[in-house]
């Protein structure tokens, strides 16, 4: 039978044989059934060029399957050696200053780099001819946390590799400059290659910002699937990469080649509730359980430890919310704190000197509980029927012109839609995600909605029953970050059954919406009012320069609806226009999944630290305190119920 997985990474190269037999007695006793290894060790497997030493790792690997412990093997692009650095300097990112880096922490190479690339096809061989059939791998990790950092690298490669990333997609400089409106301001190219790229400070065109952070993105993914391409050869075992909270680099397109979703997260305690959205989001990508590869134990650090410490009970909730929404491994950062460096400061399972922590214990319950409900984990998922949209379109647009000051899309979309259904099960798709299944679709802020052929599956999609719940501020722009010049939508207009009078990008909280029955509700964010053209008003504006013009309207499409939101709704509005029953009736504090299959239920975390209330309707047996539940039932600070119906 499967199994949940709860571990660390863990580096071995820092450590003598003598600790390293300690440390697996320490993973023993706190409950490690996984680790990640290798990921900054390339220096100790090829310590001169041509010169592979892996044998102090297969010992390594061998010591922890023998001790019950599985292995997630890393590739260690991240952190090439000194000796490749000095010998092919054209290895090293070059700033927008056109300063080539220096050697200092991590994540120096740049990705264009033939020789980097060839380099990286070596080792990843060497470490899947040595692993990739090994009993204790049950997994691989590429590179870590890969990313567009900072300005990118403006080295003569990736210059040439951006003007031909835009030739490709343009064809010819007119058509770019056409997209790009560049005869604003005299700025219009004669060829490709007087394209400079973006630097970070200056007033930069936003067509220019989004293709130059979409040209890293895809050579990211190329350098990333290189390396995936020789592991699926040598390894049966599942292939990712660990990836970052924000969704700059795409998640569907990286993974689309890869077998497991991977992501590392360091929210302090305070914001344990909202990471409930990015695991309805990583479900998603893959349809299938994925793996919160980095997250922190205490606290995180650097020289210095920040984020906040844990308050008693914050690990174990961390520890149980992912699993609770669909993962099935959480590894923390880092199994042992090291002795020296960079991140000295860093918390983890056991400290530098080998003593665990108190937060340690939270851990060892958690992985204890994770094995007692095992059958009741691996025989349930998760399934929704409300869809949310998350666009990495979008986020790489809002970074480039957001339109709103000081918008932040992620976490609008987690306060402002993602929350109010914390008593649903919801599923946050991208717009490439198949439709097939979902009741309600959400999409707010979703800037280009012209993408993935999306216009005719949605359209398809509401005709055969689906409520599209759209806007604000949905499908306004290309997905080169311009305005559409014939009308504010691509195509929303036509299938809403209305037509736009005016917007208001301005956020200042006074405007109410009254319904159609009467009450009124809170508006927020943005504002845009309507002219009827087939649609009915749901709500209208009940006071200010719209007051009585349609704020929320309803367009009967085939066997569906199109409910178009000309601001953000208040929590309660949100509900009745969805109109779906919750999970359970609980306390905004408690986050409830209701799992589905062989086994059913519902899992409900405390998320804040307070005391909570969860009201069943029906009999269920609470499979940590083995004791029969219904009507209401209390949660203690950051208590979990695990509840088989």
């Amino acid at each position: 039978m499967k199994k949940i997985y709860v571990g660390a990474a863990y580096y071995p190269e820092v450590w003598e044989p003598s600790e390293v037999d300690k440390d697996i007695e320490r993973m023993q006793r706190a409950g490690v059934n996984c680790v990640r290894v290798g990921e900054f060790a390339w220096a100790d497997m090829e310590p001169e060029e041509g010169v592979f030493t892996l044998g102090w790792l297969k010992d390594v690997v061998d010591k922890l399957y023998a001790a019950g412990i599985d292995v997630i093997m890393c590739t260690p692009s991240c952190t090439p050696p000194r000796w490749l650095f000095d010998k092919y300097p054209e290895t090293r990112i070059v700033y927008g200053s056109k300063e080539q880096t220096e050697i200092f922490s991590r994540c120096h190479p740049c990705k264009s780099s033939p020789v980097m690339r060839e380099k990286n096809r070596i080792i990843t061989q060497k470490l899947g001819e040595a692993f990739g059939r090994h009993s204790a791998v049950i997994g691989w990790q590429i590179d870590n946390e890969v990313f567009p950092y900072g300005e990118g690298c403006y080295c003569p490669n990736c210059r040439a590799g951006f003007h031909a990333y835009l030739k490709e997609k343009y064809g010819t400089v007119g058509a770019l400059n056409k997209a790009w409106g560049m005869a604003r301001w005299s700025l219009t190219y004669r060829s490709f290659e007087e394209i400079v790229p973006p630097v970070h400070g200056r007033w930069e065109h936003p067509s220019l910002m989004t293709e130059w952070i979409r040209f890293h993105n895809k050579n990211i993914i190329s350098y990333v699937n290189e390396q995936a391409d020789i592991l699926h050869r040598c390894s049966d075992a599942p292939v990712g990469t660990d990836m970052m909270a924000t969704g700059l680099l795409p998640y569907y397109d990286t993974n689309e080649k890869l077998d497991v979703v991977q992501y590392n997260h360091y929210e302090p305690a305070a914001e344990l509730p909202r990471t409930a959205f990015a695991y309805d989001f990583l479900r998603t990508v893959k349809d299938k359980p994925f793996w919160v590869t980095e997250t922190q134990v205490g606290w995180n650090g650097s020289t210095f430890a920040e984020f906040g410490y844990r308050p008693e009970g914050a690990c174990y909730a961390n520890t149980w919310l992912p699993v609770a929404k669909g993962g099935e491994m959480v590894e923390y950062w880092l199994f042992r704190a090291h002795p020296n460096g960079h991140e000295i400061a860093h918390g983890a399972l056991y400290n530098a000197s080998g003593r665990a922590y108190r937060v340690t214990q939270e851990v060892v319950k958690a992985a204890k509980e994770f094995e007692r409900c095992r059958e009741f984990l691996v025989n349930s998922s998760v399934e929704a029927k409300i869809a949310l949209h998350y666009s990495a379109t979008t986020v790489l647009e809002t970074q480039s012109a957001p339109l709103l000051k000081n918008f932040d899309y992620r976490r609008t979309l987690i306060d402002a839609f993602h929350t109010p259904l914390r008593r649903h099960n919801v599923d946050v798709i991208d717009t490439a995600h198949s439709l097939d299944g979902f009741d309600v679709l959400i999409s707010p802020f979703l800037y280009t909605a012209d993408e993935h052929g999306l216009p005719a599956r949605v359209r398809a999609w509401v005709e055969q029953g689906g409520t599209w719940i759209v806007g604000p501020m949905t499908d306004i722009m290309t997905d080169c970050a311009s305005k559409y010049k014939e009308a504010p939508h691509s195509f929303l207009e036509e299938l809403a059954g209305v037509y736009e009078l005016y917007d208001l990008p301005v956020g200042n909280d006074v405007y109410r919406a009254q319904w159609a029955d009467g009450g009124e509700f809170g508006l927020s964010v943005c504002y845009a009012a309507y002219e009827l053209r087939g649609a009915e008003a749901l709500a209208v504006y009940a006071n200010g320069e719209f007051k009585g013009l349609p704020a929320v309207t309803c367009n009967r499409v085939g066997k569906g609806r199109v409910i178009v939101l000309g601001s953000v709704p208040s929590p309660e509005a949100l509900l009745r226009l969805i109109g779906k029953e919750a999970v359970a009736d609980a306390s905004d504090n408690v986050a409830l999944v209701a799992r589905s299959g062989a086994e059913n239920g519902i899992i409900a975390v405390e998320t804040e630290g307070k005391e909570g209330i969860l009201t069943l309707h029906g009999m269920y047996t609470e499979l940590l305190g083995k004791r029969a539940c219904t009507g209401t039932v209390a949660l203690k600070p950051y208590e979990v119920l695990v509840l088989k119906k």
